[in-house]
């Protein structure tokens, strides 16, 4: 059977939608048939980034995703808001740029078709710009020289996050640690705002503790520890286990902590700038999850722990960071698996000062065997109060006997009493570095005198724009190239005429991706970033719907700016996103590989397993090699794929993911020309669940192109080929009242894809649209309500077609904002029952009967069955038990 003429119906109702404006929000309400105003319905993408190398198919997944959800809204009566915009600022597009030699702009502009939003337009980073300034107005927003990811080849710093073991997520490129003056936000002080805001959200679970992590709260206690030499000096230290302080043997120092070059000796220096050096080329990763065996050099300096005096030896080591906490850390082996291992290793004290419950009276030595790390137990070891603690309290302490929770609020007692320490609550969170050393960024609004001292631009000056540029030489000199540019550089004061230079640094990727929800609201205001009105009727978003790689980082930011913008008075929610759905990714087609040994005889796929160089017989450890295999040579068994020529070789199957290396990357433009943009649709949201990762397949798209001409011609006839006769219909069209079993097909379908998109389980919603053709096809004749209702199901996954059928059925006009179909419950009800006939509790026959029937009639039914009867034969019935729609039991004996 042909194909049905998507190509032309899908540029007819394309046009159409943009002539006819269909999908626009207007900024005044539109209101209900009783006059009210629609209730709002806001459904948001992740920003698209089009950058130099364009889309894949696994792009369109979230974005069908959404307009399937604003079609079904805009049908049950809702107001949507679905708008669209562009990410484009960053380092991929300025890398493009660098290697095109064609400036980031262009290549933006030739990836995008229509901009209502694009964070490179000038009147959009004017309001970015205008936030910034309101960040640097609460204080939020400072300079500082800090320790940054430096990539040489890329020529500017980088966020730990985007360096994987040393190297630039972009491009593999080599990065070092370099301190720089950058731009820093406080993030931080929204810590625990960011941590309380999470309750109410509707989000993953996995993203709800991904934040919570990343953020990172621990209470406890910070202890100031004298520092034996410098009397000047305390290392301040950040504990959740104050109760342990007795058991703290030796410290441990960041690398970078500022008085690592104060406590180290001469006899050390060597060993501790080495070591330095080394630990400046690892990623903060590197030096703390991935780093099995923990190393460090002792600096030859000690400090004085406070509630003893003891002196202890100060040691650095990588896995503690400058950025966590204080950069340094009490070391307590007995009750510290990482410690304890560093302590063994090293040769160090490990003296037990926490015994497990039970245990207090147990004679034990003072170097255990492993770590006992539970907060559950009895203090021991742990008593200075028969002295005084040297320079520090008159009087020391005792915690011996006291449990965990005892002890720990008294030793905070104490520490405050005598100025040693204090309760605290610590984050996880670092404070953003905002700065970046591209010319493809946002201007930050900033003017620097001669000592760098900053000085914003005023509002009526904004926005600051980028300036031209012609060359890239100057990337990779450890300066924005914009500092190659004096003509825009040097400028004055406005308010006082001096000459002052602009801040050549530009602000990340990030910044104009953290509002651009807000601006979605009301992208023409020249006034304000959003209209207030406007804004409290949108927002929050209803449905947010991205990849789960933003799970932390922009969602993090977008969280923070929004509760910044709360504070000033902006929006009127705490939170910008209520439910958030993460889709899954979809992978390259399945790629086939076989395995031969030495001799070139073949190993089924079961049998092989990774060796150490490579994959290996697990049967004999003898090497063997992967050959691939063509899709065409292989046949699926059972959950597994086996050659076709040879059933007993299992070959491996395994999809990646896309990328232009691995050269499985499959353009949605050819699969849209050869199937169709509603096929495309219809097979991304009917591959499986939403959420989860799934291997493409381009035979499977042709199978769900089917599903698409047979839904064309039930109702456009089995002629039909093309759009000349826009009004023809399938010959069983009828005008008649539908039958019971058609209105029970009908309204089932209505149930269950309702249902399911409200579920967001699309392929099953697909599925229950496939049964119903499957059964339509097989009546005599299609009632035109019947036929009415499927289109309008059908219409928010194949949005083309379903518009296209619907003007064949009489319609003029689009669909989109027909009500979607009423569930009626009472056409669900069967107008038959099957009911299990027993004699004696054992089934003998099954009978169907009317619904309604009187329990006479049902059970005349019954003793006719020919079974039943047999036997009942010479047996007295002693008693009838009737459960209507269910059973009927004959209890019968002689």
């Amino acid at each position: 059977m042909a194909a049905y003429p998507f190509a032309q119906i899908e540029e007819k109702w394309q046009r159409y939608w943009d002539e006819h404006e269909t999908f626009e929000t207007p900024d005044e309400p539109r209101v209900a048939e009783d006059g009210t105003p629609r209730e709002p319905y806001y459904v948001l993408d992740m920003f698209p980034y089009p950058s130099g190398s364009g889309l894949h198919v696994g792009h369109p997944e979230g974005y069908t995703a959404t307009d399937i959800v604003a079609r079904y809204k805009r049908k049950q009566g809702f107001d949507v808001l679905h708008p669209m915009g562009w990410d484009a600022f960053g380092l991929p597009a300025e890398q493009y740029a660098v290697k095109t030699g064609t400036h980031p702009r262009e290549t933006t502009e030739q990836n995008i078709a229509t901009r209502e939003i694009n964070t490179t337009d000038p009147d959009y980073y004017k309001w970015t710009q205008w936030i910034f300034l309101k960040l640097y107005e609460k204080g939020l927003a400072y300079q500082a020289e800090v320790p940054v990811w430096w990539c040489e080849e890329l020529g500017t710093t980088l966020a730990n996050e985007e360096v994987i073991d040393g190297k630039s997520e972009v491009g593999g490129h080599p990065c070092e640690r370099v301190p720089m003056r950058q731009w820093m936000l406080k993030i931080t002080d929204y810590a625990e705002r960011l941590l309380g805001g999470l309750d109410d959200l509707d989000w993953p679970a996995s993203t709800i503790k991904m934040q919570r992590n990343w953020i990172g709260k621990s209470t406890g206690a910070e202890v100031d520890f004298g520092v034996v030499g410098h009397p000047e000096d305390h290392l301040r230290v950040f504990t959740t286990r104050p109760d342990t302080l007795f058991g703290a043997t030796y410290m441990v120092l960041a690398p970078e902590h500022p008085l690592v070059s104060k406590v180290t000796t001469e006899k050390q220096a060597g060993a501790v700038e080495d070591y330095i050096r080394e630990a400046q080329q690892k990623s903060e990763l590197e030096r703390t999850e991935l780093q099995d065996e923990k190393t460090g050099v002792f600096t030859g300096g000690h400090a004085r722990n406070p509630v003893n005096g003891e002196k202890i030896p100060i040691w650095i080591a990588d896995y503690v960071l400058a950025t966590y906490g204080t950069g340094a850390i009490m070391a307590v082996p007995a009750h510290d698996e990482r410690d304890y291992d560093f302590a063994k290793k090293y040769d160090l004290p490990i003296r037990e000062v926490v015994r497990p419950p039970g245990d207090a009276d147990a004679p034990r030595s003072d170097a255990p065997e492993g770590a006992y790390v539970e907060k559950e137990g009895t203090l021991v070891n742990s008593d200075s109060s028969g002295h005084a603690v040297g320079g520090i309290a008159e009087q020391g302490v005792s915690l011996n006997g006291l449990s965990v929770a005892e002890a720990q609020e008294k030793i905070i007692a104490w520490l405050d009493d005598e100025g040693q320490g204090r309760a605290a609550t610590t984050y996880r969170l670092r404070d953003w570095l905002f700065s970046r050393q591209r010319f493809w960024g946002e201007p930050f609004p900033i003017l620097l005198d001669e000592a760098d001292e900053p000085k914003p631009v005023p509002e009526d000056a904004l926005p600051v724009t980028l300036p031209d540029i012609d060359s890239y030489e100057a990337i990779g000199s450890g300066k924005s190239p914009l500092e190659g540019l004096p003509e825009w550089v040097e400028t004055n004061d406005p308010e006082t005429g001096a000459p002052m230079r602009r801040e050549t640094n530009t602000m990340p990727q990030w910044a104009g991706s953290c509002w651009y929800y807000l601006r979605f609201i009301d992208p023409g205001n020249d006034e304000l970033p959003v209209d207030p009105e406007k804004e409290k009727r949108w927002m929050p978003v209803d449905l947010y719907v991205g990849g789960s790689e933003h799970a932390v980082l922009h969602l993090l930011y977008a969280r923070f700016w929004h509760k910044v913008l709360y504070d000033a008075g902006v929006v009127s929610t705490k939170e910008p996103f209520q439910k958030l759905v993460h889709q899954g990714l979809i992978l390259g087609e399945r790629e086939f590989t076989r395995y031969l040994d030495e001799d070139d005889h073949a190993v089924s796929a079961e049998h092989v397993s990774d060796g150490s160089d490579g994959k290996i017989d697990q049967r004999t450890g003898e090497p063997v090699r992967a050959v691939e295999v063509p899709k065409e040579e292989v046949e699926k068994r059972g959950d597994h794929f086996v050659l076709e020529a040879d059933p007993d070789i299992r070959v491996e199957a395994r999809a990646h993911k896309m990328s232009k290396s691995r050269g499985n990357v499959i353009n949605p433009d050819e699969v849209i020309e050869e199937y169709g943009a509603d096929a495309l649709r219809l097979y991304e949201m009917f591959m499986g669940p939403l959420e989860q990762v799934k291997p493409w397949s381009t035979d499977d798209v042709a199978g769900v192109s089917r599903f698409l001409g047979r839904a064309w011609r039930l109702v456009a006839g089995e002629d039909a080929r093309d759009l000349d006769s826009s009004n023809a219909l399938a010959d069983p069209i009828t005008d008649a009242r539908p039958s019971s079993q058609q209105l029970r097909t009908l309204h089932q379908t209505i149930e269950n894809v309702t249902d399911d998109i409200e579920g967001l389980r699309f392929n099953t919603a697909i599925a229950a649209l496939m049964e119903f053709v499957n059964e339509a096809r097989s009546w005599d004749a299609l009632p035109r309500g019947v036929a009415e209702d499927f289109v309008l199901l059908l219409s928010p996954f194949a949005p083309h077609l379903a518009e296209e059928l619907w003007q064949r059925l009489g319609h003029s006009g689009s669909l989109a904002y027909e009500p979607w179909p009423e569930l009626v419950e009472e056409h669900l009800e069967e107008d038959t029952v099957e009911m299990a006939v027993q004699v004696n509790g054992t089934v003998r026959a099954t009978i169907a009967v009317d619904a309604e029937a009187e329990e006479e009639a049902v059970l005349g039914r019954a003793r006719a069955e020919e079974n039943v009867q047999r036997h009942l034969d010479g047996k007295e019935v002693q008693r009838e038990i009737y459960v209507p729609g269910r059973i009927v039991n004959f209890v019968a004996g002689g």
